[in-house]
């Protein structure tokens, strides 16, 4: 009997103390399934660490190991999006370096993929060991990418442990943005998508590599490519301005013809400031627009490998 070659595909980043245990439970929980053959792809994100001598000293030891190091820091993404173009399985899953998602769950994601779902998201049902701030952020982004850009089959709960059959990963690996999420791009897809929930773990030892910066980006990245409800609403702010400018100059003519005009200044300050901000704002949200417009019209290589333990 053939066996299922499952790639997992993990995007590290000062994993170094994390990555030896990782191994250790996927051994432990795919080497027992007899149907089931699997590779493990770890995408040093120019980690400051050993990570990357850490993976190659257990890729020395095991061929089902394969380590790859990016040239510079490109965010866990790109990184994925590495992983996944060199993988050779007949499905991937997507696995974090720091222990948060249990690799033992993964046996209960081939079941769902094998009765014919192809993309099967593990969803959060809680969250150990994450503050209530960044649980808010969390799930204000996710409102956001199912309420207002359309991307309703998104998980509200969060999801960033999928697995996914080798045909979605090919159709995946056919868009070339570079500033775009994969998860999003996973979700906008299509296929037959399911998924399972699990209990998100504690962080088993580091610091995340995941700033507020980072999150910021992506939330911009995910809005500005697969929506343009931003500029709609630059649109219905602009008519909004016009008509209270319109109804306030007749508010002035009344005044003036009642015998009470208006003062100015301090109205006239309060309007200047109110348009001013308005139109700064409305001008940087056409800049991220026009800034991934000419970011994608250079072509430059969405990543470049500084390292690798299996070349070629």
């Amino acid at each position: 009997m053939k066996k299922t070659l499952i790639s997992l595909i993990t995007p590290a980043f000062n994993e170094a103390q994390n990555l030896p245990r990782l191994y250790g439970r996927i051994c432990e929980a795919l080497d027992p399934l007899a149907d089931v053959a699997w590779e493990w792809i770890v995408v040093d994100d120019h980690s400051a660490d050993d990570t990357f001598p850490v993976v190659a000293e257990i890729a020395a030891r095991d061929p089902r190991v394969r380590g790859m190091r990016l040239s510079r820091n490109a965010g866990s993404h790109i990184a994925l999006r590495l992983g996944l173009s060199k993988m050779n399985g007949d499905c991937a899953v997507a696995l974090v370096g720091d222990l948060q998602d249990p690799p033992e769950i993964i046996s209960e994601m081939l079941e769902v993929w094998r009765g014919g779902t192809q993309v099967v998201w593990a969803v959060r049902e809680s969250r150990k060991g994450e503050d209530a701030a960044k649980i808010l952020f969390s799930r204000f982004y996710y409102w956001i990418m199912r309420r207002i850009v359309g991307l309703k089959d998104l998980p509200s709960m969060g999801a960033d442990f999928f697995l996914a059959d080798r045909r979605v990963i090919n159709v995946l690996m056919e868009f070339n943005e570079s500033n775009v999420s994969i998860l999003a791009l996973l979700t906008w897809v299509g296929f037959r998508q399911g998924r399972i929930c699990y209990e998100k773990q504690e962080r088993a030892g580091g610091e995340s590599g995941w700033t507020f910066e980072k999150k910021v980006k992506i939330a911009i990245d995910s809005i500005t490519s697969f929506s343009y409800f931003p500029i709609r609403m630059m649109s219905y702010a602009g008519m909004a301005v016009a008509l209270s400018g319109f109804l306030y100059s007749l508010v002035i003519v009344a005044n003036k013809f009642l015998g009470n005009p208006s003062k100015g200044w301090s109205e006239l300050m309060i309007v200047l400031l109110i348009l001013g901000g308005l139109q700064m704002l409305m001008t940087g949200v056409l800049g991220e627009y026009v800034w991934r417009t000419l970011d994608e019209s250079r072509r430059r290589p969405r990543f470049m490998v500084e390292n690798d333990t299996r070349p070629g």
